[in-house]
């Protein structure tokens, strides 16, 4: 099993230390070439979405990706990444792959001063949550099935192939999350 990391911009790093831990490969995807390697899954980090939207369409991996996930290609978004899968987000009017059935608030929490820890349920595991202005998903479609909120929002899911957290479950010692993502591409290599 490899899976790709988005390594344009933000997280990505933390992501490939928890699949070292896991004991599975991966490799950074950086430029249009890159996505020639096969890869069984890929992660869209957290960071600034703007700019990760930006940079996708710059180096002309925008199209190729997007068509990835719409194959069934199993893909995991933390934070920016959930906000680049989106099919609508509230506070902006510009949607990147809009692939998920699922409507999300930007920086829902605040700026950098509202970001904050908590441990709450992720399906049956009591989990540690790192948010940094961090989304929240406000409405989604029937298919999405809603794996964790906290306070009243909706902050994972899950819809076919894709899978979305609004926090950073890389930055935690906790591989939950990783490790049911990588049964989804597990599951997809049968």
């Amino acid at each position: 099993m490899i899976i790709g990391v988005l390594a344009l911009q933000g997280a990505f790093i933390e992501h490939q230390h928890i699949l070292d831990k896991l004991g599975v490969k991966s490799i950074q995807i950086r430029k249009k070439a890159d996505l020639n390697q096969s890869i069984d899954g890929l992660i869209l980090p957290g960071g600034e979405s703007t700019a990760m939207g930006k940079l996708l369409k710059d180096l002309d991996m925008y199209d190729d990706i997007k068509n990835l996930i719409k194959h069934g290609l199993p893909v995991f978004g933390t934070c920016a990444g959930m906000i680049l899968l989106a099919s609508d987000i509230e506070n902006n009017g510009v949607s990147h792959f809009g692939l998920m059935d699922i409507k999300v608030i930007r920086n829902a929490y605040g700026r950098q001063l509202g970001s904050f820890y908590t441990e709450a349920r992720y399906q049956d595991h009591i989990i540690p949550m790192t948010f940094i202005r961090a989304p929240y998903i406000s409405s989604h479609g029937p298919s999405v099935k809603i794996l964790s909120t906290v306070d009243g929002k909706d902050v994972a899911a899950i819809e076919k192939n894709m899978l979305v957290t609004a926090f950073h479950p890389e930055l935690n010692d906790d591989l939950t999350i990783h490790k049911h993502f990588l049964s989804l591409v597990e599951n997809h290599m049968k």
